[in-house]
């Protein structure tokens, strides 16, 4: 027989079935059958019994004996419930005041978790819970896995159930690299408030210097901040360290402020220590942001960080940037469905001496008609004037030049498309072709700096029909060129669609520089299409591709492709892009695999991997993968991940992480 003293004033009620006793309307008694003794003034229960308190909680038991005033409580399996899967079992359960001891106890949050017994439970010979810190005290306890004993400590403290944020140490986890050898992760939770909190992580490495990491949170009303660093001293002497955040503010329901800030002392600290995500570059500053129904407006200002090594490859941040402020404003319809754009352009870079302003004025007037058989048709008109200042900032032609530029740029285009339906019972098909003309005016390659915020281009789908092919605003699209190209997709009720499209653009003005790369050549440019294939079930093919206008050969190739649902999938992408410029010393072609492969071994036992692999340079640039087991009392991981990067200092790396940490009712510790 297990008791309870000293726990719950009852109120008298009797009745032959299952029933409620309820007192002060906060108390309450369920039991299949309810006995009381006038003259005893006590409460006898038969079955199952279930009794509640003003709290909230709850006490399970068998055959109950309640005396007069609830001083003493008897019955079997008492069980006293923290949660819906939470409870401790006791011998003996006593309370005093705020402070419920329970001696020779059993607690788990794990009940009826598996049909073969409880995931895990902690045995201990005294637990304590106090209701006004809602912490739980467990004394010499045991951890026990499926009732065999895995792990003993003198002493353990945690939160009960229903405390969301409690300030304490976090499960750790490790970490073994090639470099600096394994890593202990042990993070140190603060609740400075049910928005506002903050990770502290010392990391303990046995080939290097500990590593310091704080992570920050608040929420705000109308704003969130996110903060988070880390510092070590290592044993070369070097400060190491880096800083990341991103705050958002909203002002209203028409505006926003951004703040970001990317920094970090060296180009490879991040890869290093493994906070490294694939940037190329790091950037910080500001953004202001004012919406509006029909306009935009965004000032935004950036501090470049570069962490590639230069090898005059990329277009590659040049500069900083401050201010960078561009305003759209559309009309309603001013006839028909005719409207017009305004758009206006703020920029100033500035860097090693050098600086640029410019500000550009843009007008645009489109109208789209609908005319008979379907046939769509839509003109535009844009005139657009650029005032340039320049600061010993050298021009396309290789010269530094300080002082004013400017110039009138009138652009426009006709554009023609006829979708033709075909509807059917099994599948819906559109066979669509579309045409565009567009007029620019012919400029001086040499007139404007060496590309300020434009990289030029790359030939692709997305490309044609664009109002403008380069990547930004200071490179000009000269004279007058053409895209066309057809469309074909077709659609099946079970969700099916497939889409084929081929196109090709035609200058019919001398471009003043060609990339051999870029797919544009003085009149036909190569083609450009795409394949694609969904069937919503689990199939997802696509492919985008460029070949040659003399022979139709591949120059250029993007193919991805996803087989599965949810943790049963086969992700397969390829890159392949021939290097046309015979004019460079290594001429390497892009050759590049991209796999990920996730399998659900058991309804809770998973594994994915996944790679990237040069064909090119025939080895792995990298690749991870790992073993999850995902439980809803606990869970954990063993993972890997590895690269062959070589940057300065940094030499390829190899990195095992193991994880555990348990779940109380949906929160995990």
């Amino acid at each position: 027989m297990k008791k309870v003293l000293g726990l719950f004033v009852l109120f008298y009620c009797t009745n032959a079935h299952s029933l409620s006793v309820d007192l002060n309307e906060a108390r309450t008694i369920v039991a299949p059958r309810i006995e009381y003794d006038v003259k005893q003034d006590t409460i006898k229960t038969v079955g199952a019994t279930e009794i509640t308190n003003t709290s909230g909680q709850r006490l399970t038991l068998i055959d109950s004996y309640i005396s007069e005033r609830g001083e003493e409580i008897a019955g079997a399996d008492v069980k006293l419930w923290l949660g819906d899967h939470v409870y401790i079992e006791s011998d003996n359960i006593v309370r005093e005041g705020d402070i419920t001891i329970a001696r020779h106890a059993t607690f788990t949050a794990c009940d009826d978790c598996d049909s073969f017994g409880n995931a895990w439970q902690i045995s201990t010979y005294k637990i304590i819970h106090n209701d006004d810190t809602r912490m739980l005290k467990f004394f010499s306890p045991v951890l026990r896995v499926y009732d065999v004993p895995a792990l003993w400590w003198p002493y353990f403290e945690m939160p009960d159930p229903s405390v969301k944020y409690k300030t304490g140490f976090l499960m750790p986890d490790l970490e073994s690299t090639n470099k600096m050898g394994t890593q202990v992760n042990i993070p140190f939770y603060i609740s400075l408030s049910d928005t506002h909190d903050m990770t502290f992580t010392l990391s303990y490495l046995t080939q290097e210097n500990p590593l310091f990491q704080l992570q920050h949170r608040l929420n705000a009303p109308h704003s969130e901040y996110r903060t988070q660093g880390s510092f070590t001293h290592n044993q070369a002497g070097e400060n190491r360290w880096h800083i990341f955040n991103d705050d958002i503010i909203e002002l209203g329901e028409n505006a926003r402020a951004t703040i970001f800030l990317e920094r970090t002392s060296d180009k490879t600290y991040l890869q290093k220590y493994g906070f490294y995500s694939d940037q190329p570059y790091l950037d910080s500053g500001a953004k202001l942001e004012l919406f509006g129904q029909s306009s935009y407006v965004v000032a935004d200002a950036h501090i470049f960080q570069e962490l590639r090594n230069s090898s005059g490859t990329w277009a590659a941040p040049d500069g900083n940037i401050l201010p960078n402020i561009r305003a759209v404003y559309q009309t309603a319809p001013i006839f028909q469905e005719t409207y017009a754009t305004f758009a206006t352009d703020i920029l100033g870079i500035s860097g090693d001496g050098t600086s640029t302003q410019r500000v550009i004025g843009d007008v645009r007037l489109t109208t789209p008609w609908t005319l008979w058989g379907g046939n769509r048709l839509t003109a535009s008109l844009s005139a657009r004037y650029d005032l340039y200042h320049f600061n010993n900032t050298q021009m396309v032609n290789g010269d530094l030049f300080s002082g004013f530029k400017n110039r009138f740029l009138p652009s426009g285009y006709l554009e023609w498309g006829l979708p033709m339906y075909r509807a059917a019972s099994k599948w819906t098909q559109i066979l669509e072709p579309r045409a565009r003309i567009t007029m620019m005016r012919h400029m001086d390659e040499e007139e404007l700096a060496l590309n300020n915020d434009s990289a030029g281009t790359i030939l692709t789908d997305s490309t044609l029909f664009s109002t403008n092919r380069l990547s930004g605003l200071d490179l000009w699209e000269n004279g007058t060129y053409a895209d066309y190209g057809m469309r074909w997709a077709a659609f099946s009720p079970k969700g099916d669609n497939i889409e084929v499209f081929l196109g090709q653009s035609y200058d019919f003005t001398d471009r003043p520089s060609i990339d051999m790369n870029s797919g544009f050549h003085n009149g036909l440019s190569d083609y450009v299409g795409r394949i694609s294939y969904n069937n919503m079930r689990g199939i997802n093919l696509a492919t985008r591709f460029r070949l040659s206008q003399d022979d139709l050969s591949l120059n250029h190739m993007e193919t991805s492709a996803r087989l599965g649902k949810g943790k049963n999938f086969l992700n397969i992408g390829h890159i392949w892009s021939q290097n046309l410029n015979t004019e460079l010393v290594d001429v390497i072609d892009v050759n590049e695999a991209i796999v990920g492969a996730g399998i659900q071994l058991t309804d809770r036992w998973s594994m994915r991997w996944n790679a990237v692999y040069s064909m090119a340079y025939d080895q792995f640039m990298r690749h991870g993968g790992g073993l999850f087991y995902s439980h809803p009392c606990y869970y954990l991981s063993i993972e890997y991940r590895h690269d062959n990067t070589i940057k300065d200092d940094y030499i390829g790396n190899t990195t095992f992480q193991f994880k555990f940490g348990m779940a109380i009712n949906g929160q995990q510790y």
